[in-house]
């Protein structure tokens, strides 16, 4: 296990620190990272805590031999810091949240509704939570299976979304949506996009979908560009079971992507099954966090005309 400690004047400064094991993950090739990250690490060196730098440090200059896998981050880490934006959170989720790994964001992105800690404000708001003074909060994840032929091929997690949507055509697909085993549609459409709460504010917010707050056990069923007028969001409850279909006689190919970054292409036939994950998100944020004054500042809901 490859790991470091920083240790010296400063190692006792805060003995009662609520984490002492932090991995660090870090948005790949961003020019705004250096700044942020040497001002991350100069604060935890400040702490009596052990760190474990991700192999996506390699992309801010450290060298292998200092970094660990995000398995071993998964196995020996009770925080970890996600440097970047609201994607580099999503792909760390993934990875993490089966191991019950909580999180905080530092936001170098643009709009930033998960990482919520500024870079600015990052030596006040760390420093009170790793003394102890942060909110933490728990987020659902949706489980996602391709069915082809009986078998199925693939089995994904999801934090804000899955989306089934049209691929390298302009053409729509036609696909059966089930609910619980019950039939609520057929349509023509670019596609659908199936949301968490968490998501809410992604993709299914630019379809025209509601935002849901992050404690309501709902999903919302989005379609994408759909080729009638009747078309509309759906808000379902949080523990259904989602199925679309498909339609064999589909000409254009179609793709299945998960949190907008593991994708995988299907074909006529296939079954898209869609449910709650085993797993949720722990989420940190510092101890000012309202829900509703990031929805007012990231949405510009307090622009004056």
């Amino acid at each position: 296990m490859r790991y470091w400690r920083q240790q010296g004047l400063h190692a006792s400064f805060r003995a009662m620190t609520a984490f002492r094991h932090i991995g660090i993950i870090i948005k790949q090739q961003d020019p705004r990272l250096k700044c942020t990250l040497e001002a991350l690490l100069d604060e935890l060196r400040k702490a009596d805590v052990t760190l474990y730098l991700d192999e996506t440090l390699q992309h801010a200059g450290y060298p292998l031999d200092q970094l660990v896998s995000r398995a071993e981050i998964a196995s020996h880490c009770d925080l970890c810091i996600v440097v970047g934006g609201d994607g580099t959170l999503l792909g760390a989720a993934r990875s993490l949240a089966a191991a019950n790994v909580p999180l905080l964001g530092v936001n170098i992105g643009r709009l930033g509704f998960l990482v919520d800690v500024s870079p600015d404000e990052l030596p006040d708001q760390l420093g009170a939570i790793l003394d102890g003074e942060f909110q933490t909060e728990r987020r659902c994840m949706l489980r996602a299976r391709i069915l082809r032929d009986g078998e199925f091929l693939v089995s994904e997690h999801a934090l804000n979304d899955v989306v089934l949507h049209v691929r390298d055509a302009i053409r729509m697909i036609e696909f059966e949506t089930r609910i619980d085993d019950r039939l609520v549609n057929m349509q023509r459409a670019d596609g659908i996009v199936i949301s968490t709460p968490t998501g809410s504010t992604a993709y299914a917010l630019s379809g025209g979908g509601p935002i849901l707050h992050p404690e309501i056990n709902a999903l919302t069923m989005v379609p994408i560009c759909p080729h009638t007028l009747s078309s509309r969001p759906i808000v379902v409850g949080g523990n259904s079971n989602i199925s679309i279909s498909l339609h064999q006689h589909n000409h254009s190919s179609a793709r299945v992507a998960f949190d907008g970054q593991n994708m995988i292409n299907i074909q006529p036939g296939d079954e898209l099954l869609i449910d709650r994950s085993v797993n949720t998100l722990q989420l940190i944020h510092p101890s000012s966090y309202d829900y509703y004054a990031i929805l007012r500042q990231k949405l510009n809901w307090s622009a004056q005309p």
